[in-house]
This record gives structure tokens, C-alpha cells and sequence, in this order.
């Protein structure tokens, strides 16, 4: 006899993955968010000029695959969301980098 699929809105259906049917909330970042991560802290550290500029794009292209990722692939609703929230981030991104191309 299997098990009745979660509620819609539960805490399982949430986070619990469902090919290996663990709960999944956090885990250690993958490829994607570290470079985010890091040409986001090279973007906010380096001064003025190309390295900061490639620094910038670098992370803006590398969170939208990540985020397209998660929302395609994720595990569960919630690595979903985180995918989309990473999503809004970018477009908030690319619109404040348009500002800054306009002057």
C-alpha cells in the first residue's frame, strides 16, 4: 500500500522531495550560487571599471540560469520558489543595470 500524497500547502508538500521522498529545505550551495556568490562579492568590492562591470553581468547571466533551473527542476514547491524569488532578483538587477546604461 503507498502512502496518501501530501496536502497541498502541508509542510511535506513543500519540502519534500519527490523522487527520493526525503525532506529537502537547505542544502549545500551547488556551482551556480557559488559563482553568483562570488562575482557578486568581486561586483561590490573591486573598483570602478571592467573587472566590476564583467563581475556584474557574470552574476546577473549565472543567477538567471540558476533560477530557471530551480524553477524547472527543483526537488520540491519550495526550491521552486527559491528559484523564482532568485528570478525577481535578477530582474531587478538587469532593470537597475539598464538605469545605470541610460544615465
Amino acid at each position: 500500500m503507498t502512502a496518501d500524497p501530501p496536502r497541498i500547502g502541508s509542510a511535506d508538500w513543500w519540502f519534500r522531495d519527490r523522487a527520493t521522498g526525503e525532506r529537502v529545505i537547505a542544502q549545500p550551495p551547488n556551482a551556480p550560487i557559488l559563482v553568483v556568490i562570488a562575482a557578486t562579492l568581486v561586483s561590490r568590492l573591486a573598483p570602478s571599471g571592467p573587472v566590476r562591470r564583467v563581475a556584474g553581468v557574470v552574476a546577473t547571466v549565472v543567477l538567471a540560469y540558476w533560477s530557471i533551473d530551480e524553477m524547472a527542476r527543483g526537488v520540491n514547491p519550495w526550491r521552486r520558489l527559491l528559484g523564482a524569488v532568485g528570478a525577481v532578483a535578477d530582474v531587478r538587477r538587469l532593470v537597475d543595470l539598464l538605469h545605470l546604461l541610460r544615465g
